[in-house]
């Protein structure tokens, strides 16, 4: 049951947040279309690897979820009375059958800036929209915005209480509210790309399902939002660097960094259209964030090779970058490019000045960053060190195994 069971998970994993609006579109009650989705997943358990997974199996749990909310709110006192609250007929909801999936009535989207109303604080907004929309676990939230999970589970059901408590619709905004809610979905949006490209858990270190879904998603608002030039820099920064997925394994799914990377690999369609958006993104007025990110994404893609990058340049946009949006994952991704530019003990320098940021010092990529600076400026103990406990904290396979290699290498460069 073992195979057929993760299959099953696999695919309500990635229906989730397609599911989920569908429900809440249909019955206006997020607690509702949760449960009933969860049910639907056990429905599936039982009967897909008995009869199989079916030919369309969003539309599967969808008719499977909407019979069990239609039993729950006929029989459910409480759920009836808060439809009627919220003036919902169900009966047309229960008609309503999905736009296609290429229009701008998505109901994802309806659902994406109606947890980004401002009625909630800005953290349980993103938090909301990444796991009900994102099909992010609780747990790959709270990795992605470097809290404890408790934290994050905390935001999340304090949310979706304020939007019940005050009866918040899901719709797309008017003109007038976009401008106000759009930051939290594109930074929603962009942290399901990251968990995408960068999976935090898995046998495998892409999800690229999830992140093709971000993608999509990020055309969808692009096509709503078109004069929005930090909607064109989020979408032109997500196929610049969606275009190297690719190459990021080799055929035993092994990780392939960036100097090894066959560059024949990337997607040159995909890079030409990041390419022309980030155009469209940096002009005019100053540039947002995204924006910045994008042209730094672009620059390693033109690149032939490591070598020929114009690292002096991704440095000045870091430094660009870092005045509009200071973090430390940004100075993190700044002193990795001055090492690139100025050598390893520049960059080492920096890095050690951000030990002391608690939300960076368990932080993998940081420490994985560390290791090979330390391995580099030839202080190999700590190098090892430092990737023992890399090892810790990776959540993929391919990354167990590469910084098990990778340790291993050094330890036999330190036996001779």
């Amino acid at each position: 049951m073992g195979e057929p069971a993760s299959a099953v998970e696999s695919v309500f994993r990635e229906e989730h947040g397609r599911l989920l609006a569908a429900l809440v579109h249909r019955f206006g009650d997020l607690d509702l279309a949760e449960e009933v989705a969860s049910e639907a997943l056990e429905a599936a358990l039982v009967h897909w690897p008995v009869d199989g997974v079916p030919e369309r199996p969003g539309a599967w749990l969808l008719t499977t979820a909407r019979r069990r909310a239609l039993d729950r709110v006929r029989r459910d006192r409480v759920y009836a009375t808060r439809l009627a609250e919220l003036a919902v007929d169900t009966e047309r909801r229960a008609s309503y059958e999905p736009p296609d999936a290429g229009e701008l009535t998505d109901d994802r989207v309806e659902l994406f800036f109606t947890c980004a109303h401002p009625a909630l604080a800005a953290d349980d907004r993103v938090a909301l929209i990444l796991r009900c929309l994102g099909g992010l676990t609780t747990n790959e939230v709270a990795r992605a915005f470097l809290v404890p999970s408790p934290t994050m589970a905390q935001r999340i059901v304090r949310a979706k209480k304020k939007i019940r408590g005050a009866r918040i619709p899901f719709r797309v905004p008017g003109p007038d509210e976009l401008p106000e809610r759009l930051p939290v979905v594109l930074a929603a949006l962009y942290s399901i790309f990251t968990e995408g490209y960068a999976a935090s858990s898995g046998e495998h270190l892409q999800r690229l399902a999830l992140a093709e879904e971000a993608v999509r998603l990020t055309r969808i608002l692009h096509r709503l939002m078109p004069t929005e030039r930090e909607v064109s820099g989020l979408l032109a920064l997500m196929l610049l660097v969606h275009a190297r997925r690719d190459a990021r394994t080799d055929p035993t799914g092994a990780v392939m960094l960036l100097d090894v990377q066959d560059r024949t690999r990337w997607d040159r369609a995909m890079i030409e259209e990041g390419s022309a958006l980030v155009v469209a993104a940096l002009t005019g007025r100053p540039p947002g964030p995204y924006g910045v990110q994008a042209a730094i994404a672009a620059l390693h893609d033109e690149a032939s090779d490591v070598d020929s990058t114009d690292w002096p340049q991704i440095v000045a946009l870091y430094d660009v970058l870092t005045a509009l949006s200071p973090s430390p994952i940004v100075a993190l991704n700044r002193a990795v490019a001055v090492a690139m530019r100025d050598g390893p003990a520049a960059g080492l320098e920096l890095l050690d000045g951000l030990a002391d940021e608690p939300s960076i010092r368990d932080y993998g990529p940081y420490v994985v960053a560390r290791a090979e600076l330390l391995a580099r400026v030839g202080r190999k103990g700590e190098a090892a060190e430092a990737y023992r406990r890399a090892l810790e904290l990776a959540g993929t396979e391919p990354e167990r195994r590469h910084l098990r290699a990778r340790s291993a290498e050094l330890s036999r460069s330190r036996e001779l």
